[in-house]
């Protein structure tokens, strides 16, 4: 062969490479147990256990329940359901999400979370057909789920969860964060026309019921909120002597109370007594 044509054929099989590329290699997920998709390299990349023990989340022991027993159940590979955390903001519904998954997964290695951004809604079902039939049992959790865009972002996930020809795989449950039970942003509706905002509004409601279970978190009244704070301060050795008055003048400076505000004030009052928090 000429050797002036080898540089000429190298050019070209790298431009069929670019064309064609090699399919991804599977990916492994004996790294870590939590995951971080990026659907845009088709990665998952590791991300350190949630530090924050189930039993340290106060206010929300009705929620902590119910979500760990379902978790529990499709761990166990017994029927369980989509689940869908739904409320106020600050109600702690993203760390209870990640809280008792590290509980659920407490000696087992086979059950791993993969954490995906709302915006990556649309490949959802190409993450399940990349996670279907492997031998670990995924969580997938998106937090502060919502359809800003309408309802194309809500045909899609409807479709991974129950649409389609293959449906969502047995070995995934699908976890959801959002401040809006039914997922839709408010003056949607105000910004379309009234039929549009109507079919709209239909398709994202119906993208609510295929989750299973709905956990409600409602607004923190006082007692809740100072149980929380005695309960932190009791916790971490905190002094508590006037703690009361402290954290309500906090929750009033921050315009509300909630299990975060309450967590916000206890890392202040740590750090002002110059006390390490161990996590």
């Amino acid at each position: 062969m000429n050797d002036e044509i080898i540089p000429f054929l190298a050019r070209i099989a790298e431009a069929l490479e670019r064309l064609s590329p090699a399919p991804p290699s599977a990916p492994d997920f004996s790294q870590a147990r939590m995951f971080r998709h990026d659907a845009g390299r088709g990665a998952f990349i590791p991300a350190p256990d949630y530090s924050l023990p189930l039993e340290a989340l106060l206010g929300v022991d009705r929620q902590k329940e119910i979500l760990l027993a379902n978790l529990l159940q499709f761990a166990a590979g017994v029927p369980f359901n989509h689940a869908l955390l739904w409320g106020v903001r600050g109600a702690g519904k993203s760390s209870l999400a990640k809280a008792a998954f590290m509980e659920s997964a407490r000696n087992r290695n086979d059950l791993k979370l993969i954490e995906v951004d709302r915006d990556e809604i649309a490949t959802l079902s190409r993450l399940f057909d990349i996670l279907r039939g492997r031998s670990e049992r995924f969580i997938v959790l998106c937090d502060d789920l919502s359809f800003e865009d309408g309802a194309e972002a809500a045909k899609a996930l409807k479709s991974a969860l129950e649409g389609g020809v293959s449906g969502p795989p047995s070995n995934v449950l699908f976890l959801a964060t959002s401040n809006r039970r039914h997922l839709m942003p408010r003056g949607h509706i105000e910004d379309r026309g009234r039929i549009a905002a109507a079919e709209d509004a239909e398709e994202e409601v119906s993208v609510s019921d295929r989750f299973g279970l709905w956990i409600g978190f409602p607004p923190m009244d006082q007692p809740t909120y100072l149980a929380a704070v005695r309960g932190y301060a009791r916790r971490y050795g905190l002094p508590v002597r006037g703690i009361d008055r402290r954290a309500l003048q906090w929750a009033q400076a921050r315009g509300g109370r909630s299990g975060r505000v309450a967590w916000q004030f206890i890392l202040d009052l740590a750090g002002s007594k110059g006390i390490v928090l161990p996590f």
